[in-house]
């Protein structure tokens, strides 16, 4: 089984930035783990078992951000009453701060002839917090043999984010930006997982993988399902990746890290509900040039089948589903608040140079416009360009540091575009209030 389809073990922090926060009480351990860590440090092996991950601080400073712009800052996005802001609400430039910390505790069993079984469990840490609450991002065992492939079941992430995010996203420093918006999901509750051993196609390695996942099995009307088919391509210096995702009557949203769950977190909504679906179809691929220079690029295409809006208890307050790019207070076909189609086109694209323990890199995201029916303006007509510059120092003993800037820019004053989760998402610069701003920054991520 090659190692390049194999969940990650030792990889880096990706970069995720949310709008606000604050230095959490692990933020003074983290950064004494990392500054004053043995330049020995390594893995922890114990027997057949092996502790590696990683953790990470990082501080922002990004101008026009409006952290209380929105009346009903908790409110989702694609709910009517979450487009209303605070009148006179100051934008400005602002801190910010994350912790991220995760460890993974694999271990390996040789059974003999070929055979091997394997576990895999982790989790991350936002700024002390579980990251998604409820959600494990590994929890799986694995069957592989050596020239079969390998079979996989549990809670996993989906090669579309976790490839998205690392390397590519990563590397040059838009891996939230570009692995988690999208009609993607990015974690997985109880996925079986099948992959191939490489194949020799045209002088390189292929691997061909398929992911399956039911969500939750609550759901006996609107029943979830998960699809994803996994290709990647591998000859001298050139990665192909190739991802298909599929899915019905998972959580609507356009959230490419998100799990995969059902209609709500609630199945007992199941009669009240319609179904839905949405999928992505993306490639990306990277070349190392030479010793010093690489090249990233990705391109995706969303579609959403749209998601009507219905309160699922009554309140005060009421309950509401979760819902997407609906025609609010309006009907189709005799349903109330109907959910329209959409589809768009996103980018990426990025240039690493490295020079001895210094890697200066350059990356960009495009976030497209997008096609739908809906009469009513939820984002379609809006893009966003993310811009960034990055520079690294490898301590080559686990520590890296770093800084790095970046600016956006949307096309125009609204809600922000449809493959993104929210507003202000990913630069904590609100499309409703203002159309460009920037930040920078200084992080450090510790390797074990």
């Amino acid at each position: 089984m090659s190692s390049t389809v194999l969940p990650p073990l030792r990889r880096q922090a990706a970069p995720l930035r949310r709008a606000g926060g604050s230095v959490s009480p692990l933020a003074p351990v983290a950064v004494a783990v990392m500054l004053f860590s043995s330049p020995m440090a390594q893995a922890v092996d114990w027997g057949p078992f092996t502790l590696t991950g990683f953790t990470k601080v990082e501080f922002q400073r990004g101008s026009n951000n409006c952290k209380d712009c929105q009346r009903f800052p908790e409110e989702n996005k694609q709910r009517l009453w979450a487009d209303e802001l605070v009148p006179g609400a100051e934008y400005k430039t602002r801190e910010t701060h994350v912790t991220l910390m995760q460890p993974y505790l694999a271990s390996k069993f040789d059974l003999g002839q070929g055979f091997k079984l394997q576990t895999l469990l982790s989790q991350r840490w936002r700024d002390g917090k579980t990251d998604i609450k409820g959600f494990w991002y590994e929890k799986n065992i694995a069957l592989s043999h050596e020239d079969w492939g390998s079979v996989r079941f549990g809670a996993m992430p989906t090669r579309a984010w976790s490839m998205a995010d690392y390397p590519y996203g990563t590397q040059i420093g838009v891996s939230d930006a570009w692995a988690s918006s999208g009609a993607g999901y990015g974690l997985l509750m109880r996925a079986l997982r099948v992959s191939s051993r490489p194949l020799d196609v045209l002088g390189g390695d292929l691997v061909l993988e398929a992911t399956y996942d039911e969500g939750n099995g609550g759901f006996k009307i609107n029943k979830p399902r998960f699809v994803e088919l996994y290709a990647q391509y591998v000859k001298g210096d050139l990665v192909l990746d190739g991802m298909y995702q599929d899915t019905r009557n998972g959580t609507p949203a356009a959230w490419g890290h998100g799990p995969f769950t059902g209609l709500t977190p609630f199945s007992a909504d199941d009669a009240k509900l319609g179904g839905s679906g949405q999928s992505i179809a993306m490639l990306m691929a990277r070349y190392q040039v030479d010793s010093k220079w690489e090249v990233l690029a990705g391109a995706r295409r969303n579609r959403w089948s749209g998601a009507y809006a219905v309160i699922t208890q009554a309140g005060p307050p009421d309950q509401w589903n979760q819902m997407f790019n609906v025609h609010w207070n309006n009907t189709l076909n005799g349903v109330n608040n109907p959910g329209y189609s959409a589809t768009s086109t996103d980018f990426s694209g990025g240039v690493r140079y490295r020079m001895g323990d210094w890697t200066a890199s350059t990356g960009m995201v495009y976030l497209g416009k997008a096609s739908t029916d809906n009469p009513s303006e939820r984002g379609q007509s809006n893009s966003a360009l993310i811009n960034t510059v990055g520079l690294n120092y490898d301590f080559r003993n686990g520590l890296q540091v770093y800084g790095m800037a970046g600016m956006v820019k949307y096309n125009r004053l609204g809600l922000s575009p449809m493959s993104m989760p929210g507003n202000a998402a990913f630069t904590g610069v609100d499309s409703r209030v203002t159309t460009t701003g920037n930040w920078f920054g200084a992080g450090a991520v510790y390797t074990f």
